[in-house]
């Protein structure tokens, strides 16, 4: 093996640019990776004015006070369970307002909650809902799973059933 500087077997010699680079481009490549799972896990996520914890969540649609919905996928559901209170439309679904309509009675105007895993989703679907003429879109950011807005319904201990 060549000491460093030393010319390799057969080749030049790296310089200490080469070797710069190598480790700009590694370290480059971690801090992307690093933005990537915090999005992922959305660790900078608070609880904002219209949203709401899971605790508050299950409480309000275990009164009646909202349709808390549950936007994941099925195969999430299946591994988990949803939310007690809670109704399970996949989010992809191209007919998702209509059958969420179904739901609230043709209302726009029925209190509306959103979960998914960590609050990403549910954020993006809060302002497709908004923009679709719903006047009272919740969101749950800490999700299922947790995020930086709390633990998550799971780690919370909040019950679950199997969907339909």
């Amino acid at each position: 093996m060549a000491a460093a500087g030393a010319p390799l077997p057969n080749g030049p010699t790296p310089s200490r640019f080469a070797r710069r680079g190598f480790l700009v481009g590694a370290g480059a490549a971690i801090g992307v990776a690093g933005l990537a799972g915090a999005r992922w896990f959305n660790i900078a996520a608070t609880v904002q004015e219209r949203d709401l914890t899971a605790p508050e969540a299950l409480a309000a649609a275990q009164a009646g006070e909202i349709l808390l919905v549950d936007i994941r996928r099925p195969d999430e559901w299946a591994r988990t369970g949803i939310g007690q209170g809670a109704v399970a439309i996949d989010m992809r679904r191209t007919d998702f307002i209509e059958v969420l309509l179904g739901h609230v009675g043709g209302r726009r105007d029925v209190p509306v909650a959103l979960i998914c895993a960590r609050g990403v989703r549910s954020a993006k679907m809060s302002a497709r809902l908004d923009a679709a003429g719903f006047t009272q879109v919740l969101d749950v950011p800490e999700g299922m799973s947790g995020s930086g807005a709390g633990p998550g319904w799971i780690k919370r201990g909040l019950p679950l059933v199997q969907p339909n």
